[in-house]
């Protein structure tokens, strides 16, 4: 059984106008997944929306404020924690998997299917950074799903395989990560515990200009939170394993609920976002790009909290379920 935290420990301020508490559920692959559950008090029957991520992040960080602020806007929400993160199960810790991870979210859709007071036929995602290309791989097997939302997405695959803005798509490239990420196998196996490969780095310096900003959010109390990897000691060394072997988005072209895809004019992300755009079909494909936005400018709305399109994802949603 999952120990849970009782106390409000989020790094956004709790609304009392909005009822919230946690829940737990099991996905396919027998995980127990924490939740946090945010609905209005004033509606009885809700649309409903799953939210995760960022990829590393845990739901008291940007998921969970996506949660709190579409339950104000009468959705039924909840913001969980993937497997091996966070207050969720799985075991070895700070793995991460795309198939187990789409899974996750079908999970999510799973246990909202259930509930007494949510409208089953209008249950939509919404997936951060990494979480976005999992929401919308999830939206190419799950036609539950009647509106997808990627908020300043990550292709996981694609970062894992090829490096930043493709400069290691090469095989040589990739035949040195999986030499490395093997030989990383075989030295866990033998210490009896897997090596992390650390989170944001403590001392942003000498780093790129994103990497700064991921400083910015994770390692001060703008976004610090001690079960988030990122905030603390990351993914385990080998936990791109599944990532280095696989490619996202093969069926995206054939999705037929709605995505919006979301994304900052100024994140260096945004690549990711646009050529994931141009694989959706339909006339109930939309992407927006904010004007003057970073990648983390969307995870809590940046410095005056104004960044995040918030009227926009509710249009959207409640338009297309």
């Amino acid at each position: 059984m999952l120990k849970l935290v009782n106390e409000w420990d989020k790094v956004f301020s709790k609304d009392e106008s909005i009822n919230h508490r946690k829940v737990t559920f099991k996905n396919h692959f027998g995980i127990e997944l924490a939740a946090d559950m945010y609905w209005p008090k004033t509606v009885n029957s809700f649309p409903a929306i799953a939210v995760s991520g960022p990829f590393g992040a845990v739901k008291e960080q940007s998921s969970g404020l996506y949660a709190q602020e579409m339950a104000k806007r009468g959705f039924f929400t909840i913001a969980f924690d993937p497997s091996f993160t966070g207050e969720s199960g799985g075991e070895p810790r700070y793995m991460n998997s795309p198939d187990i991870n789409v899974e996750d979210f079908q999970a999510a859709v799973d246990y909202l299917s259930t509930l007494n007071n949510i409208d089953h036929d209008k249950i939509s995602i919404i997936g951060i950074c990494g979480w976005g290309g999992m929401a919308i791989q999830t939206a190419c097997i799950d036609t539950r799903v009647k509106a997808t939302v990627a908020i300043t997405m990550y292709d996981m695959s694609r970062v894992t395989g090829n490096g930043y803005y493709d400069e290691g798509n090469n095989e040589e490239s990739r035949y040195q990560s999986r030499v490395a990420i093997n030989n990383q196998r075989t030295l866990d196996f033998k210490n009896g515990n897997y090596k992390l490969g650390g989170g944001v780095v403590d001392d942003p310096t000498d780093a790129p200009w994103f990497v700064k900003q991921y400083y910015d959010y994770y390692k001060t109390p703008r976004g610090y939170h001690h079960r988030s990897l990122n905030s603390n000691g990351g993914w385990n060394v080998t936990a791109g394993t599944s990532l280095l072997n696989t490619r996202l988005f093969t069926y995206a072209s054939e999705i037929r609920n709605a995505v919006l895809i979301v994304h900052g004019e100024k994140a260096h992300s945004l690549y990711f976002g646009q050529d994931a755009f141009k694989l959706l079909k339909g006339d109930n494909k939309e992407f927006l790009l904010v004007k003057d936005a970073t990648h983390c400018d969307l995870y809590d709305g940046g410095i005056n909290h104004d960044k995040i399109p918030f009227d926009k994802i509710e249009g959207f949603i409640k338009k297309n379920i």
